[in-house]
């Protein structure tokens, strides 16, 4: 999925360059035709595709060796709503639907005084996000074609794979972690103007805000007790399309 979703870009990107982006003329609306983008508009639409990156970011209660995080990389699909305030600045809402996975490793150090198995020390969390940020976005004068941009917010998530109610813990293999979560994100990109509709790639981080961990039963689970709070943090490219 990642290697198609690069594919895609970079055949925009040759389609583009080859026509709108490096001529002098600029891409305007035609009302006649009916083609073209405008940012005039009070209100615009859209939808974005992308994929990303999530970790975990930890914080511990004792100086043991850290948890190592495996990533692999997740998938992103959403609407975008955005409401024009003035020519550099733009209010956004963008809910999406996030998928990825992210696999823990312990070191043998936090069970201490038994021999924990393979299955013991790896721990995989699946997380299904239906993630809605709002964002402001602070855009140049526009260049030709082109219109770069830096963008910042917050955001919260539902997480439809959580298992925050489930009775089971760690010593029944159910790593938990909550259904919502809060973030605060930036980025920035590049609005590029094409005839038929405007294209924009770009690049966000997001930081978790609270803690997500639902710890076991046991104040001793070597799982959870060292764990004071864990929160996401992730990297994710989109592709959006107006």
């Amino acid at each position: 999925m990642q290697r198609f979703l690069i594919l895609i870009s970079f055949l925009f990107l040759a389609e583009t360059s080859n026509a709108q982006l490096f001529r002098k003329e600029k891409v305007t609306y035609d009302a006649n035709q009916g083609r073209g983008t405008t940012d005039n508009n009070l209100l615009r639409w859209g939808y974005f595709l992308g994929f990303s990156s999530y970790d975990f970011n930890f914080d511990y209660n004792n100086d043991l060796r850290d948890i190592s995080i495996e990533r692999s990389p997740g998938f992103n699909v959403g609407l975008i709503g955005n409401l024009r305030i003035n020519k550099f600045l733009d209010l956004r809402l963008e809910p999406g639907l996030l998928i990825t996975t992210r696999i823990l490793h312990y070191s043998p150090t936090y069970f201490q005084g038994t021999s924990p198995s393979a299955s013991d020390l790896t721990r995989e969390v699946k997380s299904t996000y239906i993630h809605v940020p709002l964002l402001l976005k602070f855009s140049t004068k526009r260049i030709n074609n082109f219109k770069p941009f830096i963008v910042g917010g917050i955001s919260t998530a539902l997480n439809l794979s959580s298992n925050q109610d489930n009775p089971n813990d760690n010593s029944n293999g159910q790593f938990r972690t909550k259904k919502n979560s809060l973030f605060y994100e930036l980025g920035f990109g590049i609005d590029l103007y094409l005839y038929n509709f405007k294209f924009t790639p770009s690049i966000r981080g997001l930081f978790g805000i609270n803690d997500e961990l639902v710890r076991d039963k046991d104040p001793n689970s070597p799982w959870t007790s060292n764990i004071a709070s864990m929160q996401t943090r992730g990297v994710f490219i989109n592709f959006t399309f107006q």
